[in-house]
Formats: structure tokens, sequence, C-alpha cells
């Protein structure tokens, strides 16, 4: 029996539902990940590049990302830091660095 879609695949459907709310679509361009753990916590570290194109809303979702709640079954998003964004042509690529927690 499949546990479900992990931590990267609902990280990148939670980023991608944030955007469209705020009426900025993106398109995950890369996502990785590795496993990540302290003394009392399990989970993964994610570097995630999105896409999408110039928009005061994607200017203003992009600066708000750190303190967004993003939603993810059975795990908790304990960090995000946006490391880069920039233009890329007639886009704006976004770099996230991302620290999820698996709930217990």
């Amino acid at each position: 029996m499949s546990r479900g879609p992990d931590a990267a695949t609902l990280l990148a459907r939670a980023l991608t539902r944030s955007a469209a709310a705020a009426e900025c679509p993106v398109t995950v361009v890369t996502a990785d990940w590795s496993r990540w753990a302290s003394a009392t916590f399990t989970g993964a570290r994610h570097s995630v590049e999105l896409s999408a194109p110039p928009s005061p809303a994607l200017i203003a979702w992009i600066a708000a990302l750190p303190e967004v709640e993003l939603v993810l079954r059975g795990h908790l998003v304990a960090d995000l830091s946006v490391v880069a964004a920039r233009h890329a042509g007639a886009e704006i690529t976004i770099e996230l660095e991302i620290l999820t927690v698996e709930e217990r």
C-alpha cells in the first residue's frame, strides 16, 4: 500500500497552489532534496527552482513567501529562504531553499 506523495511532491504542489492563489502561476523547473535529521526531528532539505512571467503579483508573492503557510500532509515547513530571484529572458527564476520536518 502506498503512503502517498513524498514531501518533495507535496512541496511542489503547495508552491504552485500558493502562487496560483496569488495570481502569479509558477512552473517548477527543478527540485532536489536530501534527507535531514537532528537529535529530535527528521525531514528533508529541498532546493527548488521556479519560473514565472514577471508581474507585480509575482514580486509580492516572492517577498511574502518566507512567511507563507504551506500545507503539506504529514510534514511541516520549518524554514523557507528565497536564495535568488532574477530575470532570465522573459521569465523570472526563483531559487528556494526549504527545510521540511516530518510530523509525528
